[in-house]
């Protein structure tokens, strides 16, 4: 369907980078945890009037390859943009980043200032450290319990339709998820013929990792405008998302009482308005 670029990261990783086509100023679009750029694809038509939307697929994700290290620190996922922007060759680019995402956009920024001109993130997982041991991850726990095989496209396609929180996405956005996260097993048997591209323990090492960051501490070192955008679930990352915008500098907050943390795959055509608004794209 769409272009798919190779761009070489940090650690022998080679991204793919997905062209979402568009008219207009670039813009990166950046996926959750286990997730991938395609997802992205709903939204990106909305915007094909005034963006040329980019997608990538992060280490471990969708076609991206894992680094031999297994080093899945979200550092790393920072390295993951700043290769991708470097490749574009543009200069203040704008973003958006969902989850990890926008967590990773935030530190990108952080290492390499005025990279980009603004940025809409929804829900980035950014927290205020803690003393002591971290928590328990019950995320990665769950992502390890994951189910990895399908018999094929159209039952992986049923399972996440039927279940939260999954079944929650616009339909356009998880055929993406589906027809693009999922392949075909190397020694497939007649149950088992498709396997997600980011393995149950690759999306669980990833969440585990996000504990880790002190992205936090440093937000006042990022000078441009940023709105973070939040549900009104009660989940963590909606809880958090006020703090972050008051230690931003130019941080603003823009509240979807009706979404959940998959809100930019529940509502493309809502959250591509108000990415359009907030980033003034036309």
């Amino acid at each position: 369907m769409s272009p798919i670029q190779q761009v070489p990261s940090t650690d022998g990783v080679t991204l793919a980078l997905i062209d979402l086509g568009g008219e207009g100023p670039p813009l990166l679009l950046c996926h959750p945890t286990g997730f991938h750029g395609m997802v992205w694809a709903p939204l990106a038509e909305r915007l094909a009037g005034v963006a040329h939307c980019w997608g990538v697929d992060f280490r471990g994700h969708g076609d991206s390859s894992l680094p031999a290290s297994m080093d899945l620190a979200w550092d790393r996922m920072a390295d993951d943009v700043l290769a991708v922007v470097d490749h574009l060759g543009t200069a203040g680019v704008r973003a958006v980043g969902h989850s990890m995402g926008g967590a990773a956009l935030l530190m990108a920024e952080m290492r390499r200032p005025g990279t980009f001109a603004g940025l809409w993130l929804y829900e980035p997982i950014v927290m205020p450290r803690w003393d002591g041991v971290p928590p328990a991850n019950p995320i990665a726990a769950a992502a390890r319990r994951r189910r990895p095989t399908f018999p094929d496209r159209e039952a992986a396609y049923t399972n996440f339709a039927a279940k939260p929180p999954l079944n929650a996405l616009d339909p356009a956005a998880l055929r993406a998820y589906v027809d693009h996260g999922l392949r075909p097993r190397p020694a497939a048997d007649g149950d088992h013929a498709v396997e997600l591209k980011c393995a149950p323990e690759v999306e669980a090492l990833v969440f585990e990792n996000g504990l880790a960051i002190d992205a936090f501490d440093r937000l006042g070192e990022v000078r441009i405008p940023v709105t973070v955008a939040a549900s009104e679930d009660g989940g963590a990352p909606a809880r958090v998302a006020p703090l972050l915008v008051d230690a931003l500098p130019q941080g603003r907050l823009e509240l979807f009482p009706e979404l959940t943390h998959f809100g930019p795959m529940e509502d493309p055509a809502g959250i591509a308005a108000a990415v359009r608004a907030a980033l003034d794209l036309g």
